[in-house]
């Protein structure tokens, strides 16, 4: 018995040397995150510019057909998104004043791409639903920014995806926004 404690003894110290040899490796190749550069930071407020540029170039081509505008669109995409949702709700994620949301709304519901009515519980509340008109042009809208979206996560692979949404949710100011996407830390200012 005392010969297989050996053994084993042995074999537990030569473990330990080989993991301690990796962990160390591993703990020296990333032991300093590289400094960033003013260059790579305007570089990154330029490619924003860019991207933004063409994610909304197709859709804005289908909303000039209808008269509409991007605040139409974002009215469009948040209400399909969360059917039900509050007028108040909406008000608070586009951060625009009521008269503006008004003004939009009222088009989309006239129109008959939104359909509004009264909470169940709350009878002043305005409850927002996309009709089947609405479905389709949210569709029309989010297909081509779908599909450059998915192009682009498939050929960036799973890890730069992950780095993608770190960085958004590091732009993303508010806190309660940052955790409509899932637990991450809190922004440090």
């Amino acid at each position: 018995m005392l010969r297989l404690e050996f053994y084993i003894l042995k074999d537990a110290l030569q473990v330990s040397k080989v993991a301690g040899y990796v962990n160390m490796s591993d703990i020296n190749s990333t032991s300093r995150p590289r400094a960033i550069t003013e260059e790579e930071v305007r570089q990154g407020i330029e490619l924003l510019f860019f991207a933004y540029r063409d994610f909304t170039a197709e859709p804005d081509a289908i909303l000039a057909r209808y008269g509409f505008g991007r605040a139409h669109h974002r009215v469009i995409h948040f209400v399909g998104r969360h059917p039900q949702m509050t007028v108040s709700e909406l008000l608070a994620i586009l951060r625009i004043t009521k008269q503006s949301l008004s003004r939009v709304l009222g088009q989309l519901v006239r129109q008959e791409f939104i359909f509004q009515q009264p909470g169940s519980h709350d009878r002043r509340q305005r409850l927002l639903e996309l009709t089947s008109k609405g479905r389709d042009l949210e569709r029309q809208l989010s297909e081509p920014q779908r599909a450059r979206i998915a192009d682009a996560y498939r050929q960036a692979g799973p890890q730069a995806l992950e780095g993608f949404r770190h960085v958004m949710l590091g732009i993303v100011a508010d806190e309660e926004d940052r955790r409509r996407f899932g637990h991450l830390p809190s922004k440090k200012h």
